[in-house]
């Protein structure tokens, strides 16, 4: 039986994937065989020695120590796309609360409590011009980051009759697909935000993203542009985001992640963190996030992992290895040729490599003895292995 750990409420669809007679699923397990969490800070001595993967109900994986996990050889899960839905919609509030001051009008008619209907006409036909915003069709969309959701969010920019700008340096061939043709490629940041009237951010943090939006990019905001950050908050370094704002360079900031120096600010809409807060996406990712753990767990396929390659091998052999270890030359002629020696006939297999790691799905035509995993694990290099 296998021991899953979790942290964080998740939903009982994707709990309700993990039969009960297969797998042990609570909230305090001493040993599990993988962690399933979504927002909860997990530190390197805080994950035992038993589990071999993690999954993380969302994108992404901050708050998860993914290098230390890579050397551990365990496989850290993400769930790309089940709450790509939840956050476009959310820019899209965001976009509209900018041009159009919302906001302002609502807190403005809750100080009309206890008018009559003659006195509330008046009090509205007298307030609402202080109100009036700009209609978005017409205006330049830039999207940084055309990921699952920097797509979706630069199509329907397309729908709302914008001109969108997209950049994305990494961007592979099956987003580029995902991609309407109608989105204008741009290869660099500044020129993105001199020509934009809206910025919106969808990146990862990386050490090449951290603090992209820096004073050094200030001077080249369009005048009055409004910039939204549904990302990450490192993306954005706040000592350059106030200075755009009191210097007017910036009009207006949206943002999913409060900051103690925004606080009260006229200029700035911040929300408490509510990107993938409903009920389809905490559906959709607990139910992505089980089903790639069960693969893993009782076939050792790989999918959605942010830290090892994605391997498919459809079963065919009475056993299955799966092996971790260093990629580096003549790890797999090792590993075959202690098999070898141990009489045991490969049937099928498949190795593949990301980065510093490789992994392998090895089936075996008879039943494997207790001591073939710790003989694996002897091999210098190799991270660990399973038996499955």
């Amino acid at each position: 039986m296998y021991r899953i750990l979790t942290h964080n409420k998740i939903s009982v669809k994707g709990l309700d994937k993990f039969s009960r007679d297969k797998y042990e699923v609570a909230s305090e397990i001493v040993r599990p065989d993988a962690i399933m969490l979504r927002s909860h800070q997990l530190t390197p001595d805080a994950i035992a020695d038993s589990v071999t993967a993690i999954g993380r109900a969302g994108a992404g994986v901050n708050n998860i120590p993914v290098d230390s996990c890579t050397e551990r050889g365990i496989v850290v899960f993400n769930a790309p796309r089940a709450n790509a839905n939840a956050v476009k919609e959310l820019v899209l509030a965001g976009l509209l609360l900018c041009g159009r001051d919302i906001l302002g009008g609502i807190d403005y008619l809750k100080q009309a409590n206890g008018l009559d209907e003659a006195a509330l006409h008046s009090y509205v036909e007298e307030g609402k011009k202080q109100f009036a915003g700009v209609e978005l069709a017409g205006k330049t969309l830039g999207v940084v980051g055309l990921g699952a959701i920097g797509s979706l969010v630069a199509e329907a920019g397309l729908m709302l009759g914008m001109r969108v700008l997209g950049l994305d340096p990494a961007l592979s061939v099956a987003a580029a697909w995902q991609l309407p043709r109608d989105v204008e490629r741009i290869e660099n940041m500044q020129t993105l935000l001199s020509r934009s009237d809206y910025v919106t951010l969808h990146l990862p943090v990386l050490e090449a993203t951290r603090n992209l939006i820096n004073k050094d990019l200030v001077a080249s905001f369009k005048p009055g542009l409004v910039l939204l950050n549904f990302s990450r908050e490192q993306l954005v370094d706040t000592a350059a985001l106030i200075t755009a704002l009191d210097t007017g360079r910036l009009r207006r900031y949206v943002s999913d992640f409060p900051m103690p120096e925004l606080l009260g600010r006229n200029d700035v809409v911040l929300l408490p963190h509510l990107g993938a807060s409903t009920a389809e996406a905490e559906e959709n990712c607990a139910i992505m996030i089980a089903d790639q753990l069960i693969d893993f767990l009782a076939d050792g396929n790989i999918k959605n992992s942010v830290n090892f390659p994605n391997t498919y091998l459809e079963r065919s052999g009475v056993c299955r290895l799966a092996i971790s270890n260093r990629n580096v030359p003549k790890m797999l002629g090792q590993i075959l040729s202690l098999l070898a020696d141990r009489e045991h006939n490969v049937v099928d297999m498949i190795n593949k490599s990301r980065g510093d790691i490789a992994y392998n799905l090895i089936d075996i035509e008879r039943e494997a003895q207790d001591d073939l995993v710790p003989l694996l694990e002897a091999i210098d290099g190799v991270i660990n292995a399973r038996l499955l």
